[in-house]
């Protein structure tokens, strides 16, 4: 597994030069809120994942509320990469959600462009902790509402953003993990905030 995040490309460019040979994008969010799906969803290749058969060494520690019919766990990371044009790809990491991997949370962020938030509305406080990370450490992110359970009330974007405590500048954005089109939105909407961002740095240089 250390291999597969060795091998990429460096990430310490600017992004239309990292464009060329890819984007490393994290995927992170709370205990089942759909990270593992989202990156097996639009991945090109075989993704790698490091799931695992929950068992009761995880009771009593990780809080399974709202998603109790969930049997595996993600322990390392998931890999995956997809294509979005002939020059640009994007290599993809899945975060662990439990609290007890956090740690392993700064490492994956090393080298990252830019992440992305997804959002279980049932455990919508779960996303508290991946948010203010990413604004501690200034890496820029959009939020994904995982639209996956349709008995679950519907909530607005604007209801969200305002129980999330977001900035009017992240972007949010409606999907379904288990949909290659849906996930393939939601980076496509990230890659357009990466160039605004980049864009509007360039002009205040």
């Amino acid at each position: 597994m250390g291999s597969a995040t060795s091998e990429l490309p460096a990430q310490r460019t600017p992004l239309a030069d990292a464009a060329e040979t890819g984007l490393k994008i994290v995927v992170v969010g709370g205990f089942g809120a759909g990270k593992t799906t989202l990156v097996r969803s639009v991945s090109e290749i075989r993704p790698l994942n490091t799931e695992e058969v929950m068992t009761q060494a995880g009771q009593g520690v990780d809080e399974t509320a709202g998603v109790e019919r969930k049997t595996t766990t993600t322990v390392a990371f998931d890999f995956g990469r997809i294509s979005l044009n002939q020059r640009m790809v994007l290599y993809l990491f899945g975060a662990p959600g439990q609290e007890r991997f956090w740690f392993l949370w700064d490492r994956l962020f090393s080298g990252t462009l830019g992440a992305i938030v997804l959002v279980d509305t049932r455990r919508m406080e779960d996303s508290w902790y991946a948010i203010d990370r990413l604004e501690h450490l200034k890496t820029p992110f959009v939020v994904a509402i995982n639209r996956f359970d349709s008995d679950e009330p519907q909530f607005s974007l604007d209801e969200i953003r305002q129980a999330l405590a977001l900035k009017d500048h992240v972007p949010m954005v409606d999907c379904d993990a288990r949909v290659r089109s849906s996930g393939k939105e939601v980076l496509i909407t990230l890659v357009d905030h990466l160039y605004a961002l980049a864009l509007s740095q360039e002009g205040t240089s």
